[in-house]
Parts: structure tokens; C-alpha cells; sequence
């Protein structure tokens, strides 16, 4: 198939996830489904003449086995013939030629490959599907096939035609991801729910307080030495919005980069007046509107820490579904306790959301009853499951809603994006 074939208009969001949809879609036929296998059966099939270019092709001599490639990977497939009433022998709808003899001979149903265009999945939701009903080759996508079901949710996570989907908050909220057990998801919660409020019409910004700068990864953001960063806006007092960059790809959303400067700043802060406000007073000199702050907190309980749980007015805690993630909870509530009668009397534990939840383990859906039992309506419905598509995200500079949006780790923080935005809308201003 030629490389034109396989061009396609820009949609919102990474071209490496636009692909992705697309290779997601070619796979669903190409791997060869029970359903697609099934209408098959019925379908009468004949060898078919060689092929002599890409878009010509003759009638006349046996069919020989061909390969080719999608534009955007080099997966070979084979094509089959399905042959109705009314069309050209050897030939589909769209003069594309079918199944290869070898196949035939080897006893094993052909395997399907729809051009990518017509089973990319549509705006809204729509089903991808082909046109089997007007007498073409092509078996229909059933919307219950696996692979369409995930190109359905990546076209939902995504939002190419840039709506507003989850309503804006009746005032902005300041939300600070904390937890001191390391290794809970805090970055990888507040990257992906900032992604996700984002592309759904929400103005966010991502302040990255950990000196490991893991969040300016996940977004892309370069957090070298010497880049203008959160450290300077809370030892040096500059602006917050000299310091703030934009997100590629991700229009309304910004971020506000952590360098390893910051590890130093707890030193620093020793003997600075009014040390716990520097990174409220930082917030309050943005002059730009928001929907949204998320404060990603390092693993720590110490001035950094602090400055997030006075410049915040709700806290988001995430729970890894393990016994060591509860441990720590009681230690956390305690300072949240002690912030909130002395510092900050606004604050608030306002979401808890449960991750790395694995469904084949007694422990996890333990830990999740007895935290859903205490906490009761602050835990978010949404559950975070273990996925290696969330691990392989930073690698690749992107949040798993760009990266993988049909994966079931993209779907989760999106419907978790989805309750805060609805608890945000109900809130008094």
C-alpha cells in the first residue's frame, strides 16, 4: 500500500497516538477475529492472477502470496478474496486484491486487512465498520471486536474535535497530589488527570515540587540545569509565569518544571520568613486564569511538602491497592492535621484514588473495601488497574492519554477525570 493511502488530517494530541488508533484498527482485521473468521466461511473463494502494480491489477493465471506494509509500521499481512454478486473477480471495493493461494492451500481462513481510513474509528464514537451490506469484500467490525471497542475509547480520551466535554469548576481549584510512600502513582496521577482535563476543555497547570522532576518528564518539559523552574519562583520570588511552560501537543495546559536546584531548597528555607507561604504567594502572582493546579509532592513530609499543603485548598491522595500504602496513610492524615490547624484552616482531603489495583489478587480488592469503607464517597468510583502501557508513557516524553488513549490505563484516569470534574462543577463558588 502506498504511503498516501495512509495519510490522514491531523487530530488533537500526539501523531505517534493518531497512528497508533490507526495500526490498532489494521490489526483488529489482520489478526483474524472469530467473527471475521466465521463470515468467511460463507464467502466463495478462487485463486487469483498476479498483481502488476499497487492500483492495477489483471484477470488470468494462479495467485501468488503478497505482503505489504501500513504507512506508519511494517507489519506484513495477507489479503483475502471474498467474492459477492455483482463484484470483479479477485478484486474489493476498493480494487485491492485478496487472498493469496498460499492460504488457500494451507487449510486456513484468509485473514482480513480493511483499509485503514475506512476502519479508523469516527468522531462521537461512531462504530468502525465496513460496507460488507453494498456487496464489497470486507467483512463488517463488529463494535463488540475488542480492538474496535479500544479505538472507540481512544477517540473518546482523545476529543479531536476539541469540545468541552467535563464542565470548568465554579472556581479554581488548587489540588495537591500527596502521599510520603514513594512509588504510590502521585506523578503518574497528576500528569494523566491534568492530560485528561485538558483535551476535555479545561485550563490546567502542573507544578512539579519533586526535585526528581519526573512529572516535567512525563510532559515533556525539559527540567535541565538552568531552565527557569519552580525553584526559582520559591528561593528567588520571580514570577510564576516566567517560569511556566507550555505543553506540546497539549494547548491548554501548562507546566511549571522541577530541576534538581530544588533538592537544596529545604536548606534554604531554614531561616526564610514565612517560609511555608513561598509557594502560595508564587500561585497567587499568576495572572492567567485555571481551572485547575495539580501540585505534584515529592515522597516526603518536609518543607516542600508543606508549601503544597498551604498553597492547596484540596488534597488528592493516591492509595497503591497494597498493604505498605495503608501504613503510611494514618502518618499523612496526622500532618494534614497539623497543616490545617495552624497553616492552612481551607484544607482538605477532598479524593482518594485507588492504583495499581490487580483484579487476580484477594489483597487488592481487601485493600479497596476497607479503604472505600472509611473513606466512603471521597474515594473515586474510577480504580487505576496495573498497566505496562502507563509504565512505557514517560519513556516516550507523553501521558498514557497520548500515548495509548484505548489502553485500559488511559480509560481509567479518564473516567477519574471525569468525577473530579463533576464533583468541581457541583462546588460552591
Amino acid at each position: 500500500m502506498s504511503s498516501k493511502d495512509d495519510k490522514s488530517p491531523p487530530r488533537l494530541g500526539e501523531v505517534s497516538a493518531e497512528r497508533r488508533i490507526r495500526n490498532v484498527l489494521d490489526e483488529a482485521v489482520h489478526h483474524g477475529s472469530p467473527e471475521l473468521a466465521e463470515s468467511d466461511r460463507h464467502a466463495e473463494q478462487e485463486p487469483q492472477p498476479p498483481a502488476h502494480s499497487q492500483s492495477e491489477f489483471h484477470g488470468g493465471g494462479p495467485a501468488e502470496s503478497t505482503s505489504s506494509t501500513s504507512g506508519t509500521g511494517n507489519v506484513p499481512y495477507r489479503q483475502r478474496t471474498s467474492r459477492h454478486s455483482g463484484d470483479e473477480p479477485g478484486r474489493d471495493n476498493n480494487g485491492m486484491r485478496n487472498q493469496s493461494a498460499s492460504s488457500q492451500q494451507a487449510g486456513t481462513p484468509g485473514r482480513q486487512r480493511g483499509n485503514g481510513k475506512q476502519a479508523r474509528a469516527q468522531s462521537n464514537g461512531a462504530k468502525a465498520s465496513d460496507s460488507a451490506s453494498q456487496g464489497s469484500g470486507y467483512a463488517v467490525v463488529d463494535d463488540d471486536l475488542p480492538l474496535a471497542r479500544e479505538a472507540q475509547r481512544a477517540v473518546r480520551v482523545l476529543n479531536p474535535a476539541g469540545r468541552t466535554l467535563m464542565p470548568r469548576p465554579t472556581k479554581r481549584r488548587v489540588i495537591a497530589v500527596a502521599n510520603q510512600k514513594g512509588g504510590v502513582g502521585k506523578t503518574t496521577s497528576a500528569v494523566n488527570l491534568a492530560v485528561s482535563l485538558a483535551l476535555h476543555g479545561n485550563r490546567v497547570m502542573v507544578i512539579d515540587l519533586d526535585p526528581q522532576g519526573n512529572a516535567s518528564t512525563g510532559l515533556s518539559v525539559d527540567h535541565s540545569t538552568g531552565t527557569p523552574s519552580v525553584y526559582e519562583a520559591i528561593i528567588d520570588q520571580t514570577p510564576m509565569q516566567e517560569v511556566t511552560h507550555p505543553v506540546e501537543g497539549i494547548p491548554n495546559l501548562v507546566c511549571v518544571p522541577a530541576t534538581i536546584d530544588l533538592a537544596g531548597s529545604e536548606v534554604e528555607l531554614v531561616n526564610v520568613v514565612a517560609r511555608e507561604a513561598r509557594l502560595k504567594n508564587a500561585i497567587a502572582s499568576y495572572p492567567e486564569e485555571l481551572d485547575y493546579i495539580f501540585i505534584d509532592c515529592p515522597p516526603s513530609l518536609g518543607l516542600l511538602t508543606v508549601n503544597a499543603l498551604v498553597a492547596a485548598e484540596e488534597i488528592l491522595i493516591p492509595i497503591q491497592c497494597e498493604y505498605y500504602a495503608l501504613e503510611g496513610l494514618g502518618q499523612l492524615l496526622r500532618n494534614i492535621e497539623l497543616v490545617k490547624g495552624h497553616l492552612n484552616a481551607k484544607l482538605r482531603v477532598s479524593t482518594i484514588l485507588l492504583t495499581m489495583y490487580d483484579k487476580r489478587t484477594k489483597l487488592a480488592d481487601q485493600v479497596e473495601q476497607e479503604v472505600r469503607g472509611h473513606f466512603q464517597d471521597t474515594v473515586l468510583n474510577a480504580v487505576v488497574p496495573r498497566s505496562v502501557r502507563v509504565s512505557e508513557a514517560p519513556g516516550y516524553g507523553q501521558s498514557v492519554m497520548t500515548y495509548d488513549p484505548g489502553s485500559r490505563g488511559a480509560s481509567s484516569y479518564f473516567e477519574a477525570a471525569e468525577e473530579i470534574a463533576q464533583r468541581g462543577a457541583q462546588m460552591r463558588s
